[in-house]
């Protein structure tokens, strides 16, 4: 479930391994490049975790990042 903190959306995904969590953030990074809309996001083993906010709306939650972060959740 996607939270709105600190003027992002955050959500947090736990995988079974590595491979996994690394398979996921390939498939996160090809639609964000389609959006052209990049996620702050870190990965330690099988967590990834992803914040979205818009940078050039003044790092503010857009319909851009409801979008995305709905295509990021499709994804799993």
């Amino acid at each position: 479930m996607w939270e709105e903190k600190n003027n992002t959306l955050y959500r947090k995904f736990e995988f079974k391994n590595f491979s996994e969590a690394f398979a996921f953030m390939t498939r996160v990074a090809i639609e964000a490049e389609k959006a052209d809309h990049h996620p702050l996001w870190t990965n330690v083993y099988n967590k990834v975790e992803i914040w979205l906010s818009t940078h050039d709306a003044g790092d503010i939650v857009t319909e851009k990042d409801h979008k995305l972060a709905k295509k990021i959740s499709g994804l799993l």
